[in-house]
């Protein structure tokens, strides 16, 4: 994206959500924390798909490499879901040590991830049809992934009200 684009894009987030897209550390440990210690993920769909070819070259991967995609709500103190996640697994970090999370269930995958380590993180913020969302692709134990939260109205919503 262009820096001129980019900056533009900057002046549109919600104030309220600024430092939240643009965080850093585990967003379970940060949400956990917002809504006094309550935090659920429901998990919504597993399945395999193909990169896309910008996913695929962020993360150096071969184009049209076969992923294994995780969607699922993460939830606080509401009754709402305040977040809607996507974590993309190239299936040559599911043959490396990243394959522990194909199995995690409701566990989020913040918990794991940043366990004892600091994974090295690339990030970008964008608008999509759900809400502004940040995509950070994580280089965890020489594995590559793509973590997707979109912040959805819920969630902005409930942060103007404690501000």
């Amino acid at each position: 994206m262009r820096t001129a684009a980019k900056h533009q894009l900057q002046h549109q987030i919600p104030e309220a959500l600024k430092k939240w897209l643009y965080a850093s550390g585990s967003l379970t440990q940060q949400l956990t924390d917002l809504a006094g210690g309550t935090f659920q993920v429901e998990p919504l769909k597993e399945h395999y798909q193909r990169l896309n070819r910008i996913d695929a070259q962020w993360m150096q991967m071969p184009a049209q490499h076969t992923s294994w995609v995780r969607e699922s709500y993460l939830y606080g103190c509401e009754a709402q879901p305040w977040v809607k996640a996507k974590s993309i697994f190239p299936i040559l970090s599911l043959q490396r040590r990243a394959r522990l999370f194909k199995h995690i269930g409701k566990k989020p995958i913040g918990w794991f991830l940043f366990q004892r380590t600091n994974p090295i993180c690339q990030r970008r913020v964008i608008l999509l049809e759900d809400g502004w969302t940040r995509q950070s692709c994580y280089t965890w134990h020489g594995c590559k992934f793509i973590v997707q939260e979109t912040f959805l109205p819920e969630f902005e919503q409930f942060i103007q009200q404690k501000n």
